[in-house]
Order: structure tokens, then C-alpha cells, then sequence
């Protein structure tokens, strides 16, 4: 039989897909994975970004004008003291994700200034206001080549700090909201808290971070974190989300929460939305999500709409701290490292000219 007849009813030579040299005919996909790709690309696209921001601003703005009248009555009961108390709270929430960053980057070989750190950070941290969780790492990539931080090395802190940061935010929720009177719906949490608080170590964290890597087909860990380094940011995570809470405890007390039950619903409820909003990357920095999830918490201890007010106003401060931070960041210019005197090299005395 000569071979172009094999090639014809799929029998012929090892290479059935075709004559040498010619590329094999592409099986068919099944509409199952037509669908999925159709699926992800439309998910994946701008347009639908957007849309899903559109979306729930609008239902966002339907609510606030459907209970608008309680909200005004909530903003004017919270007034500028208390907001202007809760903005300052806000920069010690501020200073303490620097400094998780910054011990993060150390331990990682890149021992910085905390104002060098703070002009990576606060800047490249604006990015979270567009579309996708991946902005603000590029940004924190390309301003750490200033200080001479390699792109990966940047990138990886950026990636580790998000994480510590949301496993952090959901041990604070599991901890804190099972003490609040609606306790009962939260006992659960008791039984995930032990798992999370054992991920934190670093026999099991710097194996997670590695596969997870892996998954995201990036580059891994340049070198395994310490304890002592991961201890040390995960205190400053602790800090910040409590420096989170009380933003929202100043704001809730004025409109009549009970002090001790505020405290705890506070931490907790703002730490367990804020780490839905992170999880949901089609929402800039969380929009709406956090707001409606605020609202869910607080409302059957103070009301729909002093709830509402409290995350509209919580929303402000921290979009106006974070402008603050950039700013002040941006105005201090980049000072470079000097180069080791080794790095220079010195003159031959046998080939240099005689004076």
C-alpha cells in the first residue's frame, strides 16, 4: 500500500496526523470546552468588568436614594469630628500595611528605608481603584526599580502581602464574630480558625506560597521566609485590621451602638468584607461589595440607614487616606543607594600614565 493511501484511512507510520514536515490537523474541541473559553474570555474582558462595576454602583445609588432620608439623618448625626477621628485611625492602619510590606521585602533581600518603602507602596497601592487585583503590583514593580528591587522580588512581596493581609482579615472575622450577639450563626467559626492560624506557620506557609506560585505560573520564593520575619508581619496585619475596626467603631458609637458588641462587630465584620471585596477582582478595591456586607453587619444593631451612612463615610476616609499617603510619598524624591567602593575599580599601577 503506498503511504498517501495510509495517510487516507489513518493508518499509516507513527505519525498518523500527517506526511513529514506537514503540522497535524487539530482534534476537535468538545462544546463543553468551546463554552468554557467562550465563558473566559467574556469574563476576562474589559467590557465586562465595567459592566459589573456599573452594575453594582447602580444598585448601590438605588439603595442610598431609597433610603436617603435615614442616611442624611445618619450623616448629619456622625458629623466632621468623628469622621476626621476615624481618618486618623485610618493612617495608623496606614503605617502598620507599610510596615508588613516593608519587613516582607526585608526578609526577602531588600532591606529599604521605611520612606523608600512608603513611596512604593502608597503610590503603587492607588492601582487597586481600577478593575483587577494585578494593577497595584505592576505599579510596586516599576517604582521599586528606583531603589534597585528587582521586578520579581517586588512583585512577590506585593503577592505575599495580599495574602498574609486576607488570611490575617479572615482569622480576625473568625475570632471576633462568634463573641457578638448573633453568635450563633458564627460558631462555625471556631472549627476554621485552628486550620488558618496553622497556615501562618512557616514549615506550612512557605510550601503554600511556593504551589500557589506554581499555579499563577510565576516565579517562587527567592529563598524561604522565617519565622521571625513572618511573625513580625503578620503582628503589623493584626495591627492594621484593628486599626480598621475602630474606624468603624468611632463612626457606629456616634449613632448609638453599644460599645462592647460595636467593638468586636466592628473588627470583624469590616475584615470579613473586606476580604469578599479583595476576592472579587472585577470590583475596584472592593466597590459596593465591602459597602453592602458593612451594611448587613451593622444594620440589625443600629439600623439600615445609620449602617449605610457608616460605610459610605468609612468608604470616604479611606479612599482620602490612601490619596493623602501617595501624596505625601510622592513628594519625597527617590535617594539611591550608593555603590559599594569594591564596585569601582582602581587604577593599574603599572598601565596608569606617570605624572
Amino acid at each position: 500500500m503506498r503511504p498517501e493511501d495510509s495517510m487516507i484511512d489513518g493508518t499509516g507510520g507513527s505519525d498518523s496526523g500527517g506526511l513529514a514536515g506537514q503540522p497535524a490537523r487539530p482534534a476537535p474541541r468538545s462544546s463543553v470546552r468551546v463554552g468554557l473559553d467562550l465563558a473566559k474570555r467574556i469574563i476576562g474582558g474589559r467590557a465586562f468588568k465595567y459592566a459589573f462595576v456599573a452594575c453594582a454602583i447602580g444598585y448601590g445609588g438605588y439603595e442610598i436614594w431609597r433610603q436617603w432620608g435615614d442616611i442624611h439623618r445618619a450623616l448629619v448625626r456622625i458629623g466632621p469630628v468623628p469622621a476626621l477621628g476615624a481618618l486618623i485611625v485610618l493612617f495608623g492602619m496606614q503605617f502598620s500595611n507599610l510596615r508588613a510590606w516593608q519587613v516582607l521585602l526585608a526578609g526577602l533581600g531588600s532591606p529599604l528605608r521605611t520612606t523608600a518603602v512608603g513611596r512604593i507602596y502608597f503610590i503603587g497601592q492607588l492601582g487597586k481603584y481600577l478593575p483587577g487585583s494585578v494593577w497595584p503590583i505592576l505599579a510596586q514593580m516599576e517604582l521599586g526599580t528606583a531603589y534597585r528591587v528587582p521586578r520579581a522580588r517586588s512583585a512577590t512581596t506585593a503577592v505575599l502581602a495580599m495574602m498574609m493581609g486576607l488570611l490575617t482579615g479572615l482569622i480576625t472575622a473568625l475570632v471576633t464574630l462568634p463573641f457578638t450577639g448573633h453568635s450563633d450563626q458564627y460558631l462555625w467559626a471556631f472549627l476554621a480558625a485552628p486550620v488558618l492560624v496553622a497556615c501562618l506557620h512557616p514549615k506550612l506557609l512557605n510550601p503554600l506560597l511556593r504551589f500557589a506560585f506554581k499555579l499563577a505560573r510565576r516565579p517562587g520564593l527567592e529563598e524561604p521566609l522565617s519565622g521571625r520575619v513572618l511573625m513580625h508581619a503578620i503582628a503589623w496585619s493584626f495591627a492594621a485590621w484593628v486599626f480598621n475596626g475602630l474606624q468603624i467603631w468611632l463612626l457606629a458609637v456616634k449613632l448609638g451602638a453599644p460599645l462592647g458588641q460595636a467593638a468586636l462587630l466592628s473588627v470583624g465584620g469590616y475584615a470579613f468584607a473586606w476580604c469578599v471585596g479583595f476576592l472579587v477582582i472585577f470590583a475596584p478595591a472592593g466597590a459596593g461589595i465591602r459597602e453592602v456586607l458593612l451594611v448587613a453587619f451593622l444594620g440589625p444593631m443600629i439600623g439600615t440607614g445609620p449602617a449605610t451612612a457608616v460605610a459610605l463615610v468609612s468608604r470616604a476616609v479611606t479612599i482620602l487616606s490612601d490619596l493623602i499617603m501617595a501624596g505625601a510619598a510622592a513628594f519625597r524624591r527617590p535617594r539611591l543607594t550608593p555603590q559599594p567602593a569594591e564596585a569601582i575599580p582602581a587604577p593599574d599601577p603599572v598601565t596608569s600614565p606617570d605624572r
